[in-house]
């Protein structure tokens, strides 16, 4: 769990910095922003699990990643709807609102999401995973 965490937070904090700095300074439009940041922060969270929290269970080929996209494509979208709740729906349409609808209120149930997925899909024990050891 401490991996996972440790592994969550160096993403998290690329995730938020991409988003910051493509919302502010690029002057993209949130929901582009958000979208552009979460490739980054899945990227770093891929690395971070596989080569840390989960490296006596990863399996051969472009398959593990392929499933953990999808597994935080599906944190990502509650995310977003958090986001576009806030922004749209709600009005709420600063970067500080922008900031906190989609990167804290949606952080919560996204994390739950992306750590199920992680430990039951993609590094699985057993089936096509591969030891370091042997």
């Amino acid at each position: 769990m401490l991996g996972f965490a440790t592994a969550g937070l160096l993403a998290y904090a690329a995730d938020l910095a991409l988003f910051t700095w493509l919302r502010g300074p690029a002057g993209l439009d949130p929901l582009t922003a958000k979208a552009l940041s979460f490739v980054a922060g899945c990227t770093v969270a891929y690395a971070g699990n596989a080569l840390g929290t989960y490296r006596h269970a990863r399996v051969r080929g472009v398959r593990p990643y392929a499933v953990f996209f999808a597994v935080n494509l599906a944190g990502a979208a509650v995310q977003l709807l958090c986001l576009a709740v806030s922004h749209y729906g709600l009005g709420l349409t600063s970067q500080r609102a922008d900031t906190v609808s989609g990167a804290v209120v949606g952080m919560a149930p996204a994390t739950a999401v992306r750590f199920w997925g992680t430990r039951t899909l993609v590094f699985r024990s057993g089936g096509t995973v591969r030891s370091w050891t042997g």
